[in-house]
């Protein structure tokens, strides 16, 4: 990039008051000056803390999801002349330290989007990752490599870097409201042919940390399992899913 790169740190908040503070801390001075948190609809004092920090607060008055968060956090990051966004949970979970490690591959034009990946960090299980999650990631990773056909290490990871091409390529707005959010941003990213390259990164699992719990955790593995359906079909021209089409199709056909 030619012009002097603006990264933007965004954070989709629930609950986050007792660790906001702690993940702000460990974000590189550098990265600090362009931060947008959107609170949704948390019942603590999240946006309090988050306005004491000078971040720029969104605040939802209603609940929207995971994915609904997210919504909020790329459509203003965009508005605010982002040219990486960069997706850090509040919760304290994932090391913010490795943001400069995480956009440097974009910044070279080497990739699209960046993603930590806690396999390539060693060990994850030493983070207290429970050891059903660990399975489960594995083997839903391991699958949608086979659907998708290119090779990541962890799809599940909520810590990533995305390019203001990605995020104007895909049509993150037709995304689910919740977790599964994630996994169709890459599914898209797939079917658009734009490029992936992951860092490791290593992870925090405590109380305050957030985690879907083991029923959620199925119904998310089931949604996964359905977004690499629709890809498939998609890839395989049986049906057209709009979802999976980039932005500028709309122009094309129009």
């Amino acid at each position: 990039m030619n012009k002097k790169t603006k990264v933007i740190v965004v954070m989709p908040a629930y609950q986050a008051a007792k660790t906001l503070q702690r993940t702000y801390d460990e974000i590189p001075p550098e990265f600090r000056e362009h931060i947008i948190l959107v609170d949704d609809a948390s019942r603590d004092n999240t946006v309090e803390v988050a306005t004491k920090l000078g971040l720029k607060v969104i605040r939802h008055q209603k609940n929207t999801g995971y994915g609904g968060n997210q919504k909020t956090c790329y459509q203003n990051a965009l508005a605010d002349q982002a040219d990486i966004v960069v997706m850090v949970h509040p919760d304290h979970q994932y090391d913010a330290t490795v943001i400069p490690d995480l956009i440097q591959p974009i910044m070279e034009g080497r990739a699209d989007a960046t993603f930590g990946s806690r396999m390539l960090g060693g060990r994850p299980m030493d983070g207290g990752m429970p050891g059903w999650k660990y399975n489960a990631n594995i083997f839903l990773t391991a699958l949608a490599n086979l659907v998708f056909r290119r090779y990541l290490t962890e799809i599940h990871s909520g810590f990533r870097a995305y390019s203001r091409k990605y995020l104007e390529t895909v049509r993150f707005e037709e995304n689910s409201n919740d977790f599964v959010f994630d996994t169709e941003m890459i599914a898209q990213g797939m079917a658009c042919n734009l490029f992936f390259t992951e860092v490791p990164i290593s992870t925090r699992y405590f109380d305050e940390a957030s985690s879907i719990n083991f029923r959620r955790s199925v119904v998310y593995g089931l949604s996964i399992l359905g977004v690499l359906f629709r890809y498939s079909l998609h890839q395989a021209k049986i049906i057209r899913v709009h979802q999976f089409t980039r932005k500028l199709d709309d122009k094309v056909h129009s």
